[in-house]
């Protein structure tokens, strides 16, 4: 399934335009979110959408999930991490996985200047570790106007989700992951000369040595596992007070399904998690039906996001 739906052509005829719209997350640093508008956008709820790693807004997942949130009546923000999306241009960092800094900024921003008074962050792999953490990192203080957060196939424990891509079977996915974080530091380089030193990737063919060279040193983490603690949304499970749904599948290839028999998320009344036998990485896939195109995961975020936006 993780195949099939990574490979397989999706159309979204009946999907609005989106509107392409940057949010200064710091000084120096703008990110850039595709935005479904409803009509009158301040009285519908949003769903702000978080992509995975080397994902974008454009990622299949992401405009399946803003087809079907748009035609339950949900404004749809499709964020791009930093330098996703062809914006490595657009400030001087990195992003990490678990930057949530940029969702925080922008989901007050949806409230503060587009009036909208429910928001639900959902978010895949990476992405779903992100919407995780922040409601974890929110805890009691969570912004009124958050009412969940669901997470699909989340890296929420990175050190084994690394652990298990480093795997044998697992080569295609880790090449696919690593080539692409090659190509984006390069690219990083060009646009800011001299603040990144790309011969180091010379000895760069893991994620975990790319994490080793790279994303430890420049955001201060003292190593890739220092990382790998810090920025997974294990630490901060037991914090979560909205509403969180978590789908994952037992055949993920390198999402292992230990972390979700944690304490921290057993024991927490506010988190759901549905683990199915089969699903793969962010696949999900059932036989179509009329109104219904199969991305089963998709249809679960919206159906949650509906019942607490009542």
């Amino acid at each position: 399934m993780t195949l099939w739906a990574w490979g397989r052509r999706r159309e979204f005829p009946d999907l609005a335009p989106a509107e392409a719209l940057f949010f200064q997350v710091t000084p120096d640093t703008r990110v850039l979110a595709h935005c479904h508008w409803q009509r009158d956008r301040s009285r519908h709820p949003a769903l702000l959408a978080l992509h995975g790693l080397e994902g974008s807004s454009q990622a299949h997942y992401m405009r399946g999930l803003a087809d079907k949130a748009f035609r339950a009546g949900f404004n749809v923000v499709l964020l791009n991490q930093r330098n996703c999306g062809g914006t490595e241009q657009h400030g001087p960092g990195l992003y990490h996985s678990g930057l949530t800094g940029d969702a925080d900024i922008v989901l007050k921003a949806l409230t503060d200047t587009h009036g909208i008074t429910r928001v639900v962050v959902g978010g895949y792999s990476l992405g779903g570790n992100l919407a995780l953490k922040l409601a974890g990192e929110y805890g009691d203080a969570a912004p009124p106007q958050l009412r969940g957060v669901a997470a699909v196939s989340p890296v929420m424990d990175l050190a084994a989700c690394v652990a298990a891509l480093e795997r044998g079977q697992n080569i295609a996915y880790h090449w696919n992951f690593v080539r692409g974080l090659r190509a984006r530091m390069r690219r990083k380089a060009s646009h800011f000369p001299g603040q990144y030193d790309v011969g180091r990737l010379a000895g760069v063919w893991t994620v975990r040595s790319f994490d080793e060279a790279f994303t430890a040193p420049h955001f201060g983490f003292a190593s890739a596992a220092d990382y790998y603690y810090r920025a997974s949304a294990l630490r901060v499970m037991d914090r979560i007070r909205v509403p969180a749904l978590i789908v994952t599948a037992m055949d993920d290839p390198f999402v292992p399904p230990g972390p979700f028999a944690d304490p921290a998320v057993t024991s927490n009344p506010k988190v759901h998690v549905v683990l199915t036998p089969h699903g793969g990485h962010c696949g999900f896939i059932t036989e179509p039906a009329p109104g219904h195109d199969g991305y089963w995961a998709e249809t679960q975020i919206v159906r949650m996001a509906a019942e607490v936006c009542a």
